[in-house]
């Protein structure tokens, strides 16, 4: 017990920056803030040099052997070559291979999906015109012998005044005056001219003078129906074609028969086929495209039916050849693996380079093969790279101070082991081994969300710029990472946590999926190596997301960290000593029960931890376990024990003993810090002023002198958090609260108030950073909590109570 007192006092972070905050207990005298800033200043600078410097060294492998000799350097003396040797010159051949790879030309192939959409869109186009034509009525529309196919096209087509002249100088129409000032017929000049008018006149008068007056007037009906139907089919072609093919001669079509319609159709089709079987490369001029359209429909179908023909193909053709890019890329390897090595050869005593020369990269070849290039460290490279690596500690430094000020070393350390893994795990070339999914989840899981971004951003940078990382690996990497750690403090039980993992492997494969899209065109690549290369991402997002949830519990132990999870975890009443105290203490846990209620209601107003508080709460009085009649809530009714010792001095031995106890079973259990700091700072170094009156009394009575307060006193130390502070003060007005039954709020928050202040006077609160605002704040709240506990409800008469069911 002696060992037990005085514990360390480690001032903690505010209210929202509670989690893995606490130091382990050690025995010796209380450490004040003094002290507490004096480690700070020796920790931090340790800390940043640490991290700096091994994080450079990992990650700065590029600068290491770096030769001093190097292409473009000047030789600072004449070099000869030692004995005979062949040797490759890598760099060279690896760059024209490229070249060669580069220069192979990509191969192409039918986008199926685009040819089948061209010949959709065709028959599309097909269909609406052959609807037109059966809009405009069938042709011809009268027998041939009758009147011949170009005299009905003209009366088809010919304007309405034309029309009427036709009937005038027919003489045939009973309705329209020939020499009306509105069917005024053609001079002798324009009717020389038109030679379609002329043959229209002479043939209906030689139909006339041929057949009977009902039968000419039937013809001159179905011209006239003819007409009409061509007339209102005229405005839906020209609303069809665009305004440059309105220009040619846009009604042919419906000039054509059925049968030269079918055939026009069929030869559409074919070109069509034609053309997209050979394929249209992107990129292809239109001209080029019209002149491919005039080759293939040339002398194929009737002349009218071109136009419209080479109008429609042009309008629905476009590029249907994509870069096959597996075939590709063969052709390419294929193309670099024909380029031979490209070879140097040097003869002993022959100069490799002269002194004051710059050396080419065929003179580096052979130093460097010799060992005469004076490969070592490239110094300002390093300590260039070391500044970056220094900026970016600096702005993880900064973010750590305004989110999480008072980290303890072990925080740093597990920080940068957990960063230090993912350049670790570089070095073994396989982007499945990268460790960004599990460093998000952890680091946001145990330090929230922004710590996690910042750590996951900044290495994020650094990994890219110093090591061999493609785009789509930090892309992925990062992705999943991010989503980790945005996350995983919001995680409220492991099986949310492992729900997040599935999240985080599907993000690192969908990501992986886009960026091979946008870079691949073709349905194969998907399927046969962008899938497949996703699905790997994927899984080992899953796997390092896997790998975090086990490490998990234990990084918590080891590293003595509070999470939300372990908190809800250790809130569990069936936590083996939370079982205990409600079977060997029932009182204390009931008491314990509504503290908890009060000090949950307050921490939420203040915007504290409250699953930190809840979690502290239930384990503040465990040590009464030690002697639970000893606390007047276990008694039952009963005996009150301290009436039979009848000594102070030793019931304030026991009262006291319960918070060393307390102590003593937390960390048998390996309670975290955190949670142990509410066991003896609820208390903090409260006066147990009922034994202490007794003594007085007792030593005024027996003559013995003045009584030593300090026996008294509780060993503290006195709250050192708003969290802790909360609990001492929800702790205190328990009692009080339970014993007032029929009095009004009013009432009740004047005693509670009055207890509140004893303990700011009694300067139980001053490290605990809660101010007089906060204090009033936490009276109204519990008076809301006493008012929901003691709720009124509708008294039953006593026939109610004794009433029988007029079933039986």
């Amino acid at each position: 017990q002696d060992n037990l007192k005085g514990q360390p006092l480690q001032p903690r972070e505010s209210p929202t920056h509670c989690e893995g905050t606490s130091t382990s207990l050690t025995s010796g005298k209380d450490w004040g803030p003094g002290q507490h800033q004096l480690q700070q200043k020796i920790t931090l600078p340790v800390m940043w040099t640490l991290a700096v410097v091994s994080l450079t060294s990992v990650m700065g492998g590029r600068f290491y052997n770096q030769p001093q000799l190097d292409v473009d350097t000047v030789a600072p003396q004449t070099v000869r070559a030692p004995f005979d040797a062949l040797v490759e010159d890598s760099k060279t051949t690896a760059e024209r291979r490229k070249e060669a790879q580069r220069g192979a030309q990509p191969v192409l192939m039918i986008d199926q999906s685009v040819t089948e959409r061209i010949s959709q869109n065709l028959e599309k186009s097909l269909d609406a015109v052959e609807e037109l034509r059966t809009k405009s009525g069938v042709f011809p529309f009268v027998k041939t012998d009758v009147l011949s196919i170009p005299t009905q096209r003209y009366l088809r087509q010919s304007k309405e005044w034309e029309w009427r002249a036709i009937l005038a100088f027919s003489d045939i129409d009973n309705h329209v005056n020939g020499f009306d000032s509105e069917a005024k017929p053609p001079t002798p000049a324009e009717n020389s001219l038109n030679v379609a008018f002329v043959q229209a006149v002479s043939e209906l008068q030689s139909y006339r003078q041929q057949s009977s007056e009902q039968e000419f007037s039937a013809l001159i009906e179905s011209i006239s129906a003819a007409r009409q139907q061509y007339a209102q089919v005229l405005p839906e072609l020209s609303e069809y074609l665009s305004p440059e093919f309105s220009s040619l001669d846009d009604v042919s079509v419906l000039d054509l028969s059925d049968q030269d319609w079918q055939k026009t159709r069929i030869v559409i089709k074919q070109a069509a086929s034609r053309i997209l079987t050979q394929g249209i490369v992107p990129g292809l001029p239109q001209n080029l495209i019209q002149k491919t359209v005039k080759v293939n429909l040339i002398s194929l179908m009737p002349q009218e039916a071109q136009p419209l023909a080479k109008y429609l193909l042009v309008r629905v053709l476009e590029p249907n050849l994509i870069e096959n890019k597996e075939l590709t890329k063969l052709i390419a390897e294929q193309a670099a693996e024909k380029v031979e090595p490209m070879m140097v050869s040097v003869r002993q005593g022959d100069v490799i380079v002269t002194e004051g020369e710059t050396i080419t990269q065929t003179d580096f070849v052979l130093l460097d093969y010799f060992d005469l290039s004076r490969r070592g460290i490239n110094w300002l490279g390093l300590m260039g790279f070391g500044g970056l690596v220094t900026t970016t500690v600096g702005i993880f430094a900064l973010v750590q101070r305004r989110v999480h000020p008072k980290w303890r070393r072990r925080d740093y350390i597990l920080v940068l082991l957990l960063t230090l893994s993912m350049p670790i795990s570089i070095l073994f070339k396989s982007p499945f081994s990268y460790t960004m999914p599990a460093i998000g989840l952890l680091v946001g899981n145990f330090y929230g969300s922004t710590m996690g971004v910042t750590v996951v951003g900044l290495l994020t940078g650094l990994v890219t710029f110093s090591m061999e990382v493609t785009g789509e690996q930090a892309l992925a990497n990062v992705a999943g990472g991010l989503l980790g750690a945005l996350m995983a403090g919001r995680m409220r039980s492991r099986e949310e946590l492992a729900l997040l993992g599935v999240g985080v492997g599907l993000t690192q494969g969908v990501v992986s999926l886009i960026i091979n899209l946008i870079i691949s065109a073709t349905a194969s690549t998907i399927w046969s190596a962008v899938l497949p290369g996703a699905l790997l991402f994927g899984l080992s997002g899953l796997a390092w997301s896997i790998v975090a949830l086990g490490l998990s519990p234990y990084l918590e132990r080891l590293f003595d960290l509070v999470t939300p999870i372990r908190l809800a975890e250790l809130s569990n009443p069936n936590r083996p000593l939370l079982k205990r105290l409600a079977t060997e203490a029932p009182g204390t846990f009931q008491h314990t029960l509504f503290v908890a209620s009060l000090a949950e209601a307050a921490a939420q107003e203040l915007r504290c931890n409250v699953e930190l508080v809840r979690a502290g709460t239930l384990y503040h009085d465990i040590g009464k376990m030690h002697d639970p009649l000893g606390f007047i809530e276990n008694q039952m009714g009963g005996p009150n024990k301290h009436d039979q010792i009848n000594d102070p001095f030793k019931s304030a031995e026991i009262i006291k003993k319960h918070v060393t106890e307390g102590l003593v079973m937390a960390r048998k259990h390996q309670l975290p810090k955190a949670v142990r700091d509410f066991i003896p700072e609820h208390q903090g170094k409260l006066l147990i002023s009922y034994f202490y009156f007794q003594a007085q009394q007792k030593a005024q009575l027996e003559g013995t002198g003045s009584v030593d307060e300090s026996y008294f006193r509780y060993d503290g130390p006195i709250p050192q958090s708003q969290e802790t502070g909360v609990v001492m003060l929800a702790d205190a007005c328990e009692a009080a609260l339970r014993s007032l039954k029929e009095v009004t709020p009013e009432t009740a928050l004047t005693v509670v108030n009055k207890i509140l202040k004893a303990r700011w006077q009694d300067n139980q609160l001053v490290d605990s950073g809660l101010t007089r605002q906060d204090l009033s704040k936490i009276a109204q709240v519990f008076i809301k909590v006493w008012q929901q506990y003691n709720h009124q409800r509708i008294a039953y008469p006593k026939g109610a109570l004794n009433c029988q069911s007029s079933a039986k």
